[in-house]
């Protein structure tokens, strides 16, 4: 679907101001729904939101609601879903769990959203260079076995995303929307197997695939008129030290689902999408 003229206005709006506006200078929203997977809804993340469905595993400490307190919205809706694809945004996930786009109307005038990486999957490719890096940890098992099957991956969701952003606008023309990344999780290069069981030579080649993965999101985000907030910040994945680390490894020290966002990676992922907004950082 092309681009309509509100959508465009309100994308090129909200670039200058994310490059030049204050906390003084920031857009005033009253109607905020946030679509998403588990990376949105922060499983695991105390406290669980009271109003959610508990199959979801929605958290009251995720960057959605961390965002809408922010801004003081009139109105939130988190439709946000652990595990959910794209199709769950047209489809009920649960029995009894309306889709998410069933929380857009025209009134809406903030939309955040974050999907893909299930759609991609990503859990299941992690599971599987996890099992075969016990028996070659020190080599590229993951990459000799997948080699540019991930790549395509990635190429062939291009238009589901690309509809997920049409959907958005149609339902909701005069809103701002925002495709938020996902946070890192793997270092560059080596890993720390076996915390986190990668194989070394599959640390870098798995970060690469994400990286892409993030650029795919941007770039059909960006095309459909909605912005994209880069949340892939180095030093803050599942290696580092608990204190450090914005996504837990397959062992939680923090509270969080495994390989998922912690309370303090949704705080930064909150940031960001304030920085994007003109909020200053933690403000209520």
């Amino acid at each position: 679907m092309p681009r309509t003229a509100a959508s465009l206005t309100a994308a090129a709006c909200l670039i200058g101001m994310s490059l030049a506006a204050s906390p003084a200078e920031a857009a005033t929203f009253e109607n905020y729904v946030a679509l998403g997977d588990s990376f949105t809804a922060g499983p695991l993340i105390p406290p669980t939101a009271p109003w959610s469905d508990l199959r979801c595993m929605r958290s009251a400490s995720n960057y959605a609601q961390l965002t809408a307190d922010r801004l003081g919205v009139a109105e939130f809706t988190d439709a946000s879903c652990s595990g959910a694809v794209a199709d769950d945004f047209w489809e009920s996930q649960h029995y009894g769990v309306p889709p998410q786009f069933d929380a857009l109307t025209p009134e809406t005038d903030l939309v955040t959203v974050g999907i893909g990486g299930n759609d991609f999957g990503f859990v299941d490719v992690l599971t599987e260079c996890a099992e075969r890096s016990f028996d070659n940890p020190f080599g590229s098992p993951c990459k000799n076995s997948y080699g540019d099957e991930l790549d395509q991956r990635i190429e062939d969701l291009r238009g589901e995303i690309s509809d997920v952003y049409a959907e958005v606008f149609e339902r909701s023309p005069d809103a701002t929307v925002l495709s938020v990344g996902y946070l890192q999780i793997l270092p560059e290069g080596r890993g720390c197997w076996p915390v986190m069981p990668i194989a070394r030579g599959d640390v870098a080649y798995l970060d690469q695939v994400q990286s892409d993965l993030n650029a795919m999101l941007e770039e059909e985000a960006t095309a459909a008129g909605a912005v994209f907030v880069d949340v892939l910040e180095r030093g803050h994945d599942v290696c580092q030290k608990s204190s450090d680390r914005w996504v837990e490894g397959l062992v939680p020290e923090n509270s969080a689902a495994p390989v998922h966002p912690n309370k303090a990676g949704m705080a930064a992922v909150a940031d960001r999408v304030g920085e994007t907004l003109g909020v200053a950082s933690g403000a209520a």
